[in-house]
């Protein structure tokens, strides 16, 4: 069946939640609140660490949020989750099918994993042999096909007997395009040459920048993210296609003389228009049943940057990339499966470069 829209997802960052009048529940509804006055989503990814401590009553805050949602919810576990010696308040509380499990959202094979049940507690990650063979098998099974992977952390922070290596190769070599995590506590992108690994900032213990969520893409093998801030009013605008220059691991992302630009565009918005570089602004169109604004775009030679607009009653947003155009220019890899890949900051992603948190690079934690 042929992919009509990209798989696109709000990643909600680690809640940390332990009481209803706490900022970060707080801050949980808001988000909550604003996601469901939108389409153009396929799901809400929680990535780990949604009860402090694990307890029944903390997850019953979770769950009164979820209840809430519009959109379908996958939910994962962190080394916060198993602080109760296991994960029976996660399931009880929460309802969530067992990880792991695997979806198909939009011709994208997503795979869910727990990174913490299998530990001893604490940031003791493991997998399991039934959960490596698991996702060995689900990756052969897809078959060259696009896949996503949603784990509490990168595979370098298994502490399995050959797990960090294995799972890292397996991801690399697989069909695996975007990893979504948790446990950094800060925004992060790293590219590989063949995968993408993202985390978003903590909602519930927050060493930088104001609290938000992400927005993530897989249009057609191509990768785009972009944190929203909670303050910050609709409409956010996300370029789908093509691949930014940091973002790209093919070379089929690379651009030619002319182009389909394709945007997400959430939120209402009266007029959405592109321009390359400082030129003048030409409108964008949202063809019929689907999901992203279009434009057929001519690339001039020596040209650097797109832009997408949306503009709405006194508010507006823009996304920027820069499309890659040197096939010999494409990122490789200093590691795979772990940050030394790590693009540094980038603030139109939200990427402030501070690796303020627990992850095992973070810094001052």
């Amino acid at each position: 069946m042929p992919v009509t829209a990209p798989l696109a997802f709000a990643h909600i960052g680690d809640l940390h939640l332990t009481g209803a009048e706490t900022d970060n529940a707080r801050d949980f509804s808001a988000i909550v609140a604003q996601l469901n006055e939108v389409d153009g989503l396929d799901f809400v990814f929680l990535p780990g660490d949604n009860a402090d401590h694990g307890r029944p009553e903390q997850y019953a805050l979770v769950r009164a949020g979820l209840d809430r949602l519009r959109l379908p919810v996958h939910v994962i576990t962190g080394d916060h989750d198993v602080e109760g010696g296991g994960l029976d308040a996660f399931y009880a509380g929460l309802d969530v099918p067992r990880l792991p499990y695997a979806v198909d959202v939009q011709g994208v094979r997503c795979l869910f994993l727990d990174m913490c049940g299998p530990g001893s507690g604490g940031p003791d990650f493991r997998l399991g042999p039934d959960q490596v063979a698991w996702l060995a098998a689900e990756l052969e099974r897809a078959g060259g096909s696009d896949c996503a992977l949603f784990m509490h952390g990168y595979p370098a922070d298994l502490r399995g007997e050959g797990e960090a290596a294995r799972v890292a190769d397996l991801v690399h070599r697989g069909p695996v395009r975007l990893v979504e995590m948790g446990h950094t506590h800060y925004n992060e992108l790293a590219n590989d040459g063949r995968t993408v690994y993202a985390a978003t900032r903590s909602t519930g213990q927050i060493e930088e920048g104001p609290v938000g969520y992400a927005v993530a893409a897989l249009d057609g093998g191509v990768v785009s993210w972009r944190f929203k801030e909670l303050a910050r009013p609709w409409p956010f605008v996300l370029v789908t296609a093509p691949a930014d220059r940091r973002l790209a691991h093919d070379a089929g992302h690379v651009v030619g003389e002319r182009f389909t630009l394709r945007a997400l565009v959430l939120g209402p918005a009266d007029a959405v228009a592109f321009r390359i570089d400082d030129g003048p602004w030409q409108p964008m169109a949202r063809p019929e049943g689907a999901r992203c604004h279009e434009a057929r775009v001519t690339w001039p030679a020596g040209a650097r940057t797109i832009a997408v607009r949306a503009k709405a009653a006194g508010a507006e947003d823009t996304d920027v990339i820069e499309p890659a155009t040197d096939p010999d220019g494409l990122p490789g890899s200093r590691g795979i499966g772990s940050d030394a890949d790590a693009l540094g900051a980038w603030p139109g992603r939200g990427l402030l470069g501070t690796q303020l948190g627990p992850n095992r690079n973070g810094r001052q934690w």
